[in-house]
């Protein structure tokens, strides 16, 4: 006989407020943190607060896409086993960045946001997030307009590979848009001299930010953020949690493995990965399956979401949560009454067999 869960049509849709409350406890632990020049001791943290969420969930999770790898900032870090990993547990493959944008939390600027990925690896599969070799990616995301334009006409009207003028052309065409109406998310970096020079040559309207290229990677896909493109070079394991999301929205991603120098291309091509250099990626590729959940709440202000109030006793969080299965997109927007809150921790040693957080 069935059990419940086996029942339920997606038993990812049974746990997916306690992933809303690991990215709500991350984004709260983290807050006091917010604009004292301290983005190490932000990051522990959040990743402090996830852990200790983790340790009252009746799961069994390894982190595939860890966090801390590239700043060697104390993070959750691939291999990482979360969850009470009890027998009959359901098993998640997990990526996950608790602070994306920890500059800018460090500085108390826009755009960072704690988030979760989660996703149940299907029968035959040897992955659900995959894990990329290289330290950067070069990426291009657009919306859900976009993409079923493209599905619809049979016509791949953007390519990562083709210049940044020519698809701004092509989401201008396809939005029925003035190219100088068209607008341009980018990362303020000096790698992106030249790109953004093409981009000003266009006439296109561009925007720049300083961290936090998660949120900006789904701007495009979500409704009302005034973003149409998003370009550029940025980190591997933030190109899997925004695939993961835009698997939800219905949007897409196209990205590419960018090594930073002739020792890293020699190394991935030692390591086997030298066929994949040239891959071109879709979403889909990097976040495989139906079963994916995507939750993420705001620290700071960014085009995905608000950042953290407070007021007196009380904190205000708002988290978005996504379901590829459905394509769900819901905002969840939580009062915690800061006098009577438990967070729990890890690093106080909390009990995982003890009554979970309500």
């Amino acid at each position: 006989m069935k059990t419940l869960r086996e029942q339920y049509d997606g038993v990812e849709r049974l746990l997916e407020f306690d992933f809303v409350r690991a990215t709500e406890n991350a984004s709260l632990n983290s807050l006091k943190w917010l604009g004292r020049g301290e983005k190490e001791l932000a990051d522990a943290a959040a990743c402090d607060a996830i852990r200790g969420m983790f340790d009252n969930m009746d799961i069994s999770a390894e982190v595939v896409i860890g966090e801390g790898i590239k700043d060697n900032a104390p993070g959750i870090f691939k291999g990482e086993h979360l969850g009470s990993w009890k027998p009959g547990t359901t098993r998640f493959d997990i990526a996950l960045d608790p602070i994306d944008g920890t500059t800018n939390i460090a500085k108390g600027s826009p755009n960072s946001i704690s988030c979760i990925a989660a996703a149940i690896v299907q029968e035959g599969e040897k992955y659900s997030l995959k894990d990329i070799p290289s330290f950067y990616m070069i990426k291009l995301a657009y919306g859900p307009e976009v993409v079923n334009h493209m599905a619809r006409t049979g016509v791949s009207s953007l390519s990562l590979l083709s210049p940044v003028s020519e698809n701004i052309q092509a989401v201008a065409d396809i939005l029925k848009k003035r190219v100088q109406d068209v607008v341009v998310l980018v990362m303020d970096r000096p790698r992106h001299q030249k790109l953004v020079e093409e981009i000003r040559a266009t006439g296109a309207a561009l925007r720049m930010i300083s961290d936090g290229d998660i949120a900006a990677a789904l701007a495009p896909s979500i409704p009302d953020s005034g973003v149409d493109l998003f370009v550029g070079t940025g980190g591997s394991p933030e190109a899997v949690l925004a695939s993961a999301a835009l698997k939800c929205l219905g949007g897409d991603m196209q990205s590419m493995m960018w090594p930073r120098d002739e020792a890293e291309r020699k190394e991935l091509i030692e390591q086997g990965y030298g066929e994949e250099l040239s891959k071109l990626f879709y979403a889909g590729d990097l976040a495989q399956g139906p079963n994916i959940i995507f939750c993420a709440t705001g620290i700071s202000d960014s085009p995905l979401l608000r950042g953290v109030r407070v007021h007196k006793h009380r904190a205000v969080t708002q988290t978005v949560l996504m379901r590829a299965k459905t394509h769900s997109l819901r905002y969840i927007e939580t009062h915690h009454e800061l006098r009577t809150k438990k967070i729990p921790l890890r690093s106080e040693n909390r009990d995982p067999s003890e009554s979970r957080e309500q």
